[in-house]
């Protein structure tokens, strides 16, 4: 474990991703495969490899215990490393780099603990149950090493490695250290969730024999945001159109009689969404989808899927009551399959991909067809249980001319809808990739001039600035949170505000500064739900700062009325 941290040290302390990769290779070649391969999947920032569902469950608080505990250091001086460093492994580095015998009494080994002890360790911890048990693995784990391997010990456990060097570089190394195609490797490991697997196949020539593992999500194709109906056709006319819902993107894995969800996070979802793996579960071959889990109304007024801020009751919920069920009944609206009986489809056209998830959804009984712009759509499920648990197939339309696109927009927008999801029907599927063969058309629902009442330290390049504001609009004579954003402003104005904040402070807690409420900032946003988070009662979907308004005086701030006027306007009621 000292020569991993050694060289993730020195990883960390050069700029250029040749060089990055050219160490890894260098390190990755030099130890035994076996080391190797357990190095790979932590230099990927991970502790155990991604298909693996066991997790450490080791959040911050449980990790600054330990490190509290073992360095001696109060709760004040671990900030005080904190708001240093900006980073929790550098702070257990410094923490434990005088302590004494009396506070590690376990004997660290000459050479550190081995990589082979730290998975060990890693297991263990994720099969305690319970914060002590935890806290007492974790302690007997950092006894045993050197500030150093302490460092990206607490590093990998945090999934904050930060030395420049993401999957797709150590991917890149494995290939340089054993002469492999890269190609291939990056395909191994998509397929198998598994870098360290990946480095054995390609030590030994044989990463043609990785096979696709179901129930171990892959990444997400991602769409390139376009401003008009004119940008979007200027890339390409032969395209398909679909409705952008307002849910969350979801994965479904489906073989032998079971299905699994998987959120563009790749974290199982399952739980929150019981029914709709009873339904999936149907089909008639193993199979990966790819499409969007939306909040359903079904009634006889409208069959539409419903605002974001109602399947948000849905979501982080390991049981969902009857209740919930019945009351926010959702539909996993399905465009696109990545795998079907035994084959990947990812190097297929869409138009060929979108022929075979016809043919696959168009196989179970169906239970119930939806029209949309005279599109049919496929339902089926449990007979009884149609109403509450549906499978669609997501409705397309065609669209040659930006007059054509702006037509389907409009009525997209009226079905409470984000927008457009235009995409190349020659298009391949590429895993993680942002291009211009996916697009996607929305517009901000509103701007808000707003005032920020708090300001927290950012993290990476901006460790050690205030570059995270939560802001407020006017409730009467009081000022009520409604928001929080981090991205708009340049590192220019974010100095600057830094230098004003702190001056301006009335309250320090940790990393989180209450500031005098006189900046005023003009903020964007797609989407607003009702929320008991903030004060106000609402909550703004990705909010983003537009400018800052030194124009403004806060007193001239926009208030709660105008934010319910706005939210009434979103969804018409």
């Amino acid at each position: 474990m000292l020569r991993f941290a050694q060289t993730a040290e020195a990883i960390g302390s050069i700029s250029s991703k040749l060089a990055k990769t050219a160490l890894a290779a260098d390190y990755l070649r030099s130890i035994p495969v076996s080391e190797a391969a357990i190095a790979a999947i932590f230099l990927s920032g991970r502790p155990f490899a991604s298909y693996v569902e066991a997790t450490l469950q080791v959040g911050g608080a449980l990790l600054w215990q330990g490190i509290a505990i073992l360095s001696g250091k109060s709760e004040r001086e671990l900030s005080a490393l904190y708001r240093r460093h900006g980073d929790a492994g550098a702070v257990a580095a410094d923490a434990l780099a005088n302590t004494g015998p009396t506070l590690r009494p376990s004997a660290i080994p000459p050479h550190g603990v081995s990589l082979s002890d730290v998975r060990e360790a890693f297991r263990g911890i994720a099969a305690a149950r319970g914060p002590a048990p935890k806290l007492a693995l974790l302690r007997q784990l950092l006894e045993r090493t050197t500030p150093l391997e302490a460092k990206y010990i607490v590093k990998i456990i945090s999934g904050d490695l930060r030395i420049g060097l993401k999957e797709s570089l150590v991917e890149e190394a494995i290939a340089r250290a054993y002469q492999a195609p890269l190609d291939e490797v990056k395909r191994a490991n998509m397929l198998l969730g598994d870098i360290g697997e990946t480095l054995r196949l390609a030590s030994s020539g044989q990463l043609a024999a990785a096979k696709m593992r179901l129930f171990h999500p892959i990444d997400f194709m991602l769409a390139s945001p376009v401003e008009s109906a004119e940008e979007a056709v200027s890339y390409f006319t032969n395209a398909i159109v679909e409705d952008k819902y307002d849910g969350i993107r979801a994965q479904a894995h489906i073989a032998r009689d079971e299905a699994r969800l998987f959120s563009r996070t790749r974290d199982e979802i399952t739980e929150s969404f019981p029914e709709l793996p009873r339904v999936l579960a149907g089909l008639p071959k193993d199979a990966i989808l790819d499409g969007e889990i939306v909040a359903w109304s079904n009634t006889d007024v409208a069959c539409r899927a419903l605002p974001f801020s109602v399947l948000q009751q849905r979501l982080g919920r390991k049981k969902v009551s009857a209740r919930l069920l019945h009351d926010v009944p959702v539909a996993y609206m399905v465009f696109d399959v990545l795998y079907a009986d035994g084959e990947l489809l990812l190097d297929r056209p869409l138009h060929e991909r979108a022929q075979i998830l016809d043919q696959l959804l168009s196989l179970p009984r169906i239970a119930s067809t939806l029209a949309l712009k005279g599109q049919a759509s496929f339902a089926f499920g449990e007979a009884g249980d149609a109403a509450q648990s549906r499978v669609f197939r997501a409705p397309v339309a065609t669209a040659r001319t930006a007059g054509d696109l702006e037509a389907l927009f409009v009525a997209a927008r009226t079905r409470g809808n984000e927008g457009l999801m235009i995409k190349d029907l020659d298009s391949l599927y590429t895993p993680g990739r942002r291009g211009r063969s996916w697009l996607k058309m929305k517009r901000e629902l509103a701007t808000l001039d707003v005032v920020v009442t708090a300001v927290e330290y950012g993290h990476g390049k901006r460790i050690g600035v205030l570059s995270d504001y939560t802001f407020a609009v006017w409730d009467g004579d009081q000022l009520v949170n409604i928001g929080k954003a981090y991205s708009g402003l340049t590192d220019a104005e974010i100095g600057e505000m830094t230098e004003w904040f702190l001056a301006h402070k009335i309250n320090e807690l940790g990393m989180r500064l209450e500031v005098e409420p006189k900046i005023v900032l003009e903020v964007a946003f797609n989407n607003m739900m009702r929320s008991t988070r903030h004060e106000s009662g609402y909550a703004l979907r990705f909010p983003r700062i537009v400018r800052l308004r030194p124009d403004k005086p806060p007193e001239e701030a926009d208030t709660i009325e105008t934010v319910k006027k706005i939210f009434e306007r979103q969804y018409g009621t």
